[in-house]
């Protein structure tokens, strides 16, 4: 397929803004039972919450360039009980809402105690709409993987190996710009992002290596034999049967060799993966601010180079006529 760098933006940055929130809303919901300094991270839950909306908003401007009629946009969610589609642009502005709120909440300081707890801890009106919102980025991470996981005949992306990449990318992109944001907003509570930074990319790199492993394995299942009904053994397309480009060579065909889509492979592993569990692990152990904040740096630039080859990689059935050429 043919990656659209909308999409691709879309995509990374929407994964990270959900996954920047879940960590401010899980260490608040860890700080209130106990397990965290209660007042270590309330510095960050504000702020970060501002840096989660605006990445939110930058993944939904940057949709907008993959619409032929932006002004019709509001469409795309009529058929939600069917789409996937639908579903993602109806929980995307409901999150956005709820981030919007919880951070209004810590910043303006309209922040009413619903409930306290047994053990005295208070459960405020910030982090029961947070935990509201943690279950729509979750909720997100799902409908926006299936949208290309729901696709039978692009057997690459069919796999519950596509939301788990999807959920497990994002978290770690999230938790990673946690723990840089943390290093100036909240310093004592930066190691607890990082760790759970370097935990998600860890568990990415092995849900994204299985799905490379499984794709390498798959074999087409059509051939120009069942594709036009004749058995002959030996059959040879000489012609793609048109002197210019079509809608189908531009958009479902990257264009590119091969050799630069292998290269672009350990590109990602590296950028993504390998280089910013190196800059966390540094991060962690000499609590270094320049460490993590390289790693954020590093690890969204390696997931949008990620998200080009998980397009790239995908091989649709038509390639098989109008790909080939003598």
């Amino acid at each position: 397929m043919r990656p659209a760098f909308s999409v691709i933006f879309l995509t990374t940055l929407l994964g990270a803004g959900q996954g920047l929130f879940l960590a401010i809303v899980a260490h608040q919901t860890l700080a209130l039972l106990g397990v965290l300094s209660p007042d270590g991270g309330r510095g960050m839950y504000g702020p970060g919450a501002g840096v989660a909306l605006a990445l939110l908003v930058g993944g939904l401007v940057a949709s907008f360039f993959h619409l032929g009629r932006p002004e019709r946009a509001w469409r795309s969610a009529a058929m939600w009980r069917t789409s996937w589609l639908s579903r993602e642009v109806i929980v995307l502005p409901a999150l956005m809402g709820t981030v919007f709120l919880y951070g209004a909440a810590h910043l303006t300081g309209v922040n009413p105690v619903l409930a306290r707890l047994p053990g005295g801890g208070a459960v405020d009106a910030a982090l029961a709409v947070g935990l509201a919102g943690s279950v729509l980025s979750v909720a997100l991470y799902v409908c926006t993987a299936m949208i290309y996981a729901c696709l039978k005949f692009l057997r690459e992306w069919h796999s519950p190996l596509t939301v788990a990449n999807y959920t497990l990318l994002g978290a770690a992109s999230g938790f990673t710009a946690a723990a840089a944001l943390a290093t100036s907003l909240a310093p004592s509570e930066a190691p607890f992002f990082a760790g759970w930074a370097l935990a998600f990319t860890v568990l990415g790199a092995a849900s994204r290596a299985a799905s490379l492993v499984r794709n390498a394995r798959l074999r087409p299942v059509s051939t120009l034999q069942t594709a036009i009904g004749v058995r002959h053994p030996v059959i040879r397309q000489i012609s793609q049967g048109f002197t210019a480009g079509s809608f189908n060579t531009r958009e479902f065909f990257h264009g590119q060799a091969q050799s630069l889509v292998r290269s672009l492979k350990w590109v990602f592993l590296l950028l993504a993966f390998a280089v910013p569990a190196i800059l966390l692990a540094a991060g962690l152990a000499s609590g270094s601010a320049q460490a993590l904040a390289a790693a954020i740096l590093v690890q969204m630039a390696g997931l949008m180079v990620e998200r080009w080859f998980f397009f790239a990689e995908a091989n649709h059935p038509q390639n098989l006529y109008y790909q080939s050429v003598a």
